[in-house]
């Protein structure tokens, strides 16, 4: 007995010291840049005008799942402020309207060997929920400039982004820049709603046209603090892939009747227990792809403890998936997530429902598919009297870009040069960006904002006094003019 316990003592400690030499051994992959002076900006120009933009409801009606409409006007008044703010721009870049309302720009370059670049945005906005028009500062298309911020519909998502691209673009042609490599503007008008009128019908045109670009730039990470607790400073989220989507309606028809003379179980009962079955099960999590990628990013400026569990994944990983999976946001990165969104049914309190009706929303975790996620579904509601069907638009989980690519390293050094203190480290959108559309035509896909949103403000995008600190949004037009100066040679 007495050599088993010594035999068990002296395998667990070098079980323990393999895993602090793994710890140990952890090196940054934060990369290292050489300073640069900050590009002057002018800052009374480029406040006013995404202010001004700001004032053009350029809202996409409708939902991802369901057709849309549009008021054209909005976005027609924009595209003419546009080439007021931007006559340099528009006299040098060719400019084509695709699907009436999205915009596309090439910026020719010399060295036709090279591959393109395509930065995208979108110039449309969700709309205020009705009834919370009251709750904002300031008025939410009036394009307000004040206690240094920027406030308004699209402050943040995404015409911060249209703009602050135009004016990167607007500064380096006054210095007479010219890429060696061409660069392609697009900025759909139906992002929010799915992009299948602007950013499909653009990259469709684009692959006709036999153009495959080295990379892609959208919205999607940004820089916000208090990613993973342990973690003080600043973080810059680079999307290298993001979720699918698939939406399922549940639908349950019985014969209903008087009240006062029920079945065991009503038609509300029938679908009310699939969904609470469904709700119950969780889909199988994993750590793995662009989640993986991220906690190793950030493993080596993490204290010791975590530095220690994230080294020896093998043995801590199901410890870890716990944690992950105690909070909603991060619980979303490590499984295809399901929530009920809609309940229908019933007419008066004494007459027992025919039909019982329900929609949940799926975001798919990449190596899930959409086959995959609808038979678990329907493996796990167990019931025939409970129909199954897609309804709307359904994306598969996209593909990863790499992260040992030379697009990555120059996204990566750009951040760096303007935001010198903060942090890089890939991961996993959870919703859809106009850049899924772009996949048949990009080597690689990124999905990053250059602007810096604190977590507190998160709620802010889609939602009451949506805004933007000036100086923030200052940072964003000296990124993106860096990284075309990055990306053009």
């Amino acid at each position: 007995m007495k050599k088993f316990a010594l035999f068990v003592g002296l395998g667990l400690g070098a079980l323990m010291v393999f895993m602090v030499l793994r710890t140990l051994f952890l090196e940054s992959q934060q990369i290292n840049v050489d300073p640069i002076q900050p590009v002057s900006v002018d800052e009374p120009f480029v406040i006013g005008h995404l202010a001004a933009a700001l004032r053009f409801r350029t809202i996409s009606s409708g939902e991802a799942s369901s057709p849309t409409s549009f008021s054209s006007q909005p976005f027609l008044l924009l595209h003419n402020s546009l080439e007021q703010f931007f006559p340099t721009s528009y006299g040098t870049l060719t400019k084509e309207i695709v699907a009436e309302k999205s915009l596309l720009f090439k910026w020719q370059g010399p060295t036709e060997t090279l591959a393109p670049i395509l930065l995208l945005a979108h110039l449309d906005v969700v709309p205020v929920e009705v009834g919370t028009e009251g709750l904002w500062s300031h008025s939410p298309f009036a394009g307000h400039v004040k206690d240094g911020y920027i406030w308004g519909r699209g402050a943040l998502d995404d015409k911060v982004r249209v703009l602050a691209i135009l004016e990167a673009v607007e500064m380096l042609l006054k210095e007479g820049f010219r890429p060696e490599r061409s660069i392609y503007l697009a900025f759909g008008h139906d992002e929010e709603v799915g992009g299948r009128e602007g950013a499909r019908n653009i990259a469709s045109l684009l692959q006709q046209r036999g153009i495959e670009f080295e990379l892609v730039l959208d919205e999607g990470g940004a820089i916000t603090t208090k990613v993973i607790p342990s973690v003080r400073e600043p973080v810059a989220l680079i999307g290298i892939a993001e979720k699918g989507y698939l939406t399922l309606e549940l639908a349950v028809t019985e014969e209903g009747g008087h009240s006062s003379m029920p079945p065991p179980h009503t038609a509300i009962g029938i679908l009310s227990a699939a969904i609470v079955r469904l709700e119950s099960h969780q889909f199988a999590s994993r750590i793995d792809g662009g989640t993986a990628q991220f906690l190793e990013s950030l493993a080596p400026v993490m204290p010791f403890g975590y530095r220690t569990v994230l080294a020896n994944l093998w043995f801590f990983g199901p410890l870890l998936k716990f944690y992950l999976a105690s909070q909603p946001t991060t619980n979303a990165t490590i499984r295809t997530t399901l929530a009920a969104t809609i309940f229908k049914s019933g007419t008066r309190e004494n007459i027992l429902p025919q039909q019982a009706r329900a929609v949940i929303n799926l975001r798919i975790l990449p190596g899930d598919t959409l086959e995959e996620v609808t038979k678990e579904i329907q493996r796990v509601i167990n019931d025939p009297r409970v129909r199954v069907r897609q309804v709307g638009v359904a994306r598969e989980p996209s593909g990863q870009s790499r992260i040992d690519s030379w697009g990555y390293t120059q996204l990566e050094q750009t951040i760096r040069q303007v935001f010198p203190h903060v942090l890089v480290a890939p991961f996993v959108v959870l919703g859809g960006t106009d850049s899924y559309h772009y996949q048949d035509i990009a080597q690689d896909i990124y999905r990053f904002s250059p602007i810096f949103v604190p977590k507190a403000d998160l709620k802010r995008i889609h939602g009451t006094n949506e805004r933007i600190a000036i100086q923030d949004y200052l940072a964003c037009v000296r990124f993106y003019y860096y990284f075309i100066r990055n990306v053009s040679a």
